[in-house]
């Protein structure tokens, strides 16, 4: 397996996660009093909303010439770092 392979793989490991946690998140919700829910609602929303960030960018990693591969990848660390960021401070409000 390449480098690159190795490297989407690992991402999208890690988006399997997120996708699994906003699943479990969304159980809360379900299961919430009536203003708890509001709240859930709008973590969980913003949870989504860095998951799809992070599933284009992926893509566009993946979708990436070879040429362009090494500053696309330099690109995608910065901006997952941003991402992942911003989804565990809101999974973080769901404990």
């Amino acid at each position: 397996m390449s480098e690159r392979d190795e490297y989407i793989e690992k991402a999208k490991a890690r988006l399997d996660q997120w996708n699994a946690d906003i699943e479990k998140m969304q159980a809360k919700v379900d299961e919430a009093e009536a203003d708890a829910k509001i709240e859930y609602r709008k973590q969980l929303e913003e949870m989504q909303t860095q998951r799809d960030e992070a599933e284009d960018q992926l893509r566009k990693l993946r979708d990436a010439s070879d040429d362009a591969w090494a500053d696309m990848k330099s690109g995608f660390d910065n901006a997952w770092k941003s991402i992942s960021g911003a989804f565990e401070s809101a999974s973080a409000r769901f404990r």
